[in-house]
């Protein structure tokens, strides 16, 4: 073997020799310390519902012990901050829905963090779409979406959607039913789903986009009727509503997803691995059971396929984002 060839044998042997520390390192590192699962939201709230029983499921595999800690504030900045710093060896996650990722950084001035740099997306929880739904202001006579709009442009001061806040997810959702009509529509923000829903179903506003979770209860009765959901097929818990895509609306598509993160330059071992735990999970009957009460169904995959859901939404939510215009207030 001549000496270039030596040298480069040599280097490549050291640099799998790091990478397989760097595991080694963690393994030890999950043995001795406990693991945090971290939120960007106070306990009790939809994220912690969703992650817990899959956290309980994985405890086993960490004999330091895993744990839900949360780190509510600044749109979850606080919790994807602290991720970003923690060691990239497995024993900090991050578990957050996508808009942290996908419309956080578009929205906010201060953004201390790179979404596609600083952070590794290993696994997929769960998907759903939004649902256009009309409260007891909107005539008995609207029953489509195609109804709801014209009945818009005869009562252009009616013509407004309530959201669960400004530069949220069906924020720019009614963005895109606006864009795609042509009918003006004024975005009425409020402190959380439930809230705007309440307003819709109390006839103080026309429409929400809901989440199915918030709105499936309530579905039906004299004070709620969904028009269309928002993802690219019809949903099992809403089978008769129609998407906005067979209504011919092609973009006006929003499917909120849950995932786990962990910090950039965590090894790919662990990352498989964590993977792998959180799929098992989702398999169990407890954790379909538990999505089923919210209208949602596990979504699982691969860290590849996670990878680019990821780069996917952000890349078009953040066309959406600039499009509009819109800043949030810090």
């Amino acid at each position: 073997m001549n000496r270039v060839n030596r040298r480069n044998a040599i280097a490549t042997t050291l640099t799998a020799i790091g990478a397989s520390q760097l595991v080694i390192n963690s393994v030890f590192a999950q043995a001795n310390k406990v693991t945090r699962v971290v939120i960007g939201f106070p306990p009790g709230g939809g994220v912690d519902v969703a992650v817990r029983p899959l956290v309980q499921i994985m405890a086993d595999a960490y004999p330091g012990g895993l744990i839900i800690e949360a780190k509510p504030g600044a749109s979850t900045r606080v919790a994807a901050d602290f991720v970003k710093a923690s060691p990239p060896d497995g024993t900090t996650m991050f578990v957050t829905p996508d808009f942290s990722f996908t419309l956080v950084p578009f929205t906010f001035k201060t953004v201390n963090f790179d979404p596609l740099k600083d952070f590794i997306a290993v696994a997929t929880m769960v998907k759903s779409p939004l649902v256009l739904c009309v409260g007891p202001s909107v005539p008995d006579s609207v029953k489509t979406v195609a109804d709801f709009l014209a009945w818009c442009k005869a009562n252009p001061k009616q013509a407004a959607y309530a959201s669960s806040g400004s530069g949220a997810g069906p924020h720019f959702t009614g963005v895109m039913m606006a864009n795609a009509s042509g009918v003006p529509l004024l975005h009425v923000p409020y402190k959380g789903g439930l809230a705007a829903l309440n307003d819709v179903m109390g006839g103080q506003i026309a429409c929400v986009f809901s989440t199915i979770g918030e709105c499936l209860p309530r579905i039906g009765t004299s004070r709620l009727r969904a028009l269309a959901i928002t993802g690219t097929k019809r949903n099992k818990f809403l089978p008769q509503v129609p998407t906005m895509i067979e209504l011919g609306y092609p973009d006006v598509v929003s499917e909120p997803w849950i995932g786990f993160f962990v910090p950039a330059n965590t090894p790919k071992a662990i990352v498989n691995r964590i993977n792998a735990q959180v799929n098992e999970a989702l398999r169990s009957p407890s954790v379909i059971e538990t999505y089923a009460k919210q209208g949602a169904e596990p979504l699982l995959s691969t860290p590849e396929a996670a990878a680019a859901l990821f780069a996917a939404d952000y890349a078009r939510w953040g066309a959406i984002v600039k499009a509009s215009g819109f800043t949030a207030e810090e």
